[in-house]
């Protein structure tokens, strides 16, 4: 794919802040035609620059009103695959996220929980029963901001 231009940059903007917005209305605040928007989104999307639009819930609203990131360190490499560790990991349903990172830290997890009690319940059950899981390290999100994103 060539370069993105403006009208480019000025879609994938529009789509950040609302990706449920239709091609046409798009277009319209854009200067452009329906089917004009639809061609560049289409070409984004097979450029792999554009990778779905996606439902964001609100995990308060849900009754998930912690989360937690949590740091955690393989216990043993050589005994435990990583593979075995990710497939066990994903299994988990409060766990939103799976990051394999350098650092002091092996892996970084986003973890929901119903309040500190269950949030405890699933390290203790959960986590901490993982093959492979050895020290791990929790911090509490307090608040949240989305940030616009580079092409802000």
């Amino acid at each position: 794919m060539s370069a993105l231009d403006e009208t480019d940059r000025a879609l994938l903007r529009a789509l950040s802040r609302d990706a449920r917005q239709t091609a046409g209305a798009l277009g319209r605040k854009l200067g452009l035609s329906q089917p004009a928007t639809w061609r560049r989104i289409k070409r984004l999307e097979e450029a792999g620059i554009l990778k779905g639009r996606r439902l964001r819930l609100d995990p308060q609203a849900l009754g998930f009103g912690v989360t937690v990131f949590l740091g955690v360190k393989l216990a043993a490499k050589g005994r435990v695959s990583v593979e075995d560790f990710e497939r066990a990991v994903t299994a988990i349903p409060e766990v939103q996220v799976v990051q394999h990172v350098l650092g002091a830290y092996d892996y970084r997890l986003r973890v929901v929980a119903r309040d500190i009690s269950d949030f405890e319940r699933v390290l203790r059950r959960r986590i901490m029963t993982l093959p492979g899981a050895g020290e791990v390290e929790a911090n509490v999100l307090l608040s949240e901001e989305r940030r616009p994103g580079p092409l802000g």
